[in-house]
């Protein structure tokens, strides 16, 4: 049994991700960008140290992140930074100039083994960030194929898929249609879920292309994923949306329930609602729809009793 995986949650399995759907990726070379991030609407904000930094600009990024993330928290936002991957020349200065304490996680691309893990860990412990829970990317082929052990490691508090990295290190070709991502997309939520942690889906690169975001963060939310990750201002708001149950949902969510409550009190483990057979597997669905819109199963429509 590998001695760096524990599938219990750690003290920092909840770190500041309670509720995060959309996560909004801004450049921290640009504090112009990060300084409207908390008027964006998004659940949780980003600072990218990594692929939207140059490499003659990784220094200023670091003073801007860290800097900043006390002002954005004050403002109300859950921040999370994103250094470069554990591998690269600036790994360590990363972990020692852009983490400030109020940091909600720090996000580490391209995690690939437990032992990785371990090293980033130690580099918090290190500079006294022993609190800071770690997001990691998972966007190489080794790092989907061991995602179920990375990503249950006790400091990992998220993930999140790139399929951009993945497509690229698998000397594969990206499509809309998502083919090509659609095996690897579903092992991380899936070792994700398994390991009791939210996970992010990729990024839509063609930000213009609302009916691409909407479709993909719908197939995200079918296949079990927390939120979604945002490069553009127009996408949280569509992000929030697909994550959200609608009120139908949750009326429907209701009356199953309702009604399958009172089936099971007359012994019966089976029902016929609204012409769909419901059992056990529909019920729990049905009360992952009212927890994620943040309302009581047992709660009555007081609009209801009142028709």
């Amino acid at each position: 049994m590998n001695e760096h995986v524990t599938t219990e949650p750690s003290e920092h399995s909840t770190t500041g991700l309670g509720g995060v759907r959309s996560v909004l990726i801004a450049p921290a070379v640009r504090p112009d960008f990060v300084a409207k991030l908390p008027t964006r609407g998004a659940d949780a904000v980003f600072l990218d140290c990594e692929d939207a930094v140059p490499a003659g600009a990784k220094a200023e990024a670091r003073v801007v992140a860290r800097t900043m993330t006390p002002e954005l928290v004050e403002a109300g936002c859950r921040v999370f930074v994103r250094v470069n991957a554990l591998v690269s020349e600036w790994f360590v200065d990363d972990i020692a100039g852009a983490l400030a304490p109020e940091v909600s996680a720090v996000v580490v691309p391209k995690l690939e083994t437990p032992d990785d893990v371990d090293e980033v860990a130690s580099a918090l412990d290190r500079q006294g960030l022993g609190h800071v829970g770690i997001m990691a990317g998972i966007e190489t082929a080794r790092g989907v194929a061991d995602a179920r052990d990375v990503l249950a490691h006790g400091r990992i508090v998220a993930a999140y898929f790139g399929a951009e990295d993945f497509i690229a290190d698998m000397g594969g070709v990206r499509t809309e249609g998502n083919d090509e991502v659609h095996y690897a997309r579903s092992q991380v939520v899936l070792a994700g879920r398994l390991a009791g942690i939210a996970t992010y889906d990729q990024v839509v690169t063609d930000f213009r292309n609302d009916d691409r975001f909407r479709r993909e963060a719908l197939e995200a939310r079918n296949l079990g994923y927390t939120g979604k990750l945002c490069i553009h201002p127009g996408q949280v708001a569509l992000t929030n949306e697909a994550f959200t149950p609608s009120d139908a949902d949750v009326e429907r969510a209701r009356r199953l329930l309702t009604a399958y409550a009172e089936a099971q009190e007359r012994g019966l483990a089976a029902i016929d609602f609204e012409g769909q057979m419901v059992d056990e597997p529909l019920a729990s669905q049905a009360r992952s729809v009212l927890a994620r819109a943040g309302r009581d199963a047992t709660q009555n429509s007081d609009s209801q009793e009142a028709t």
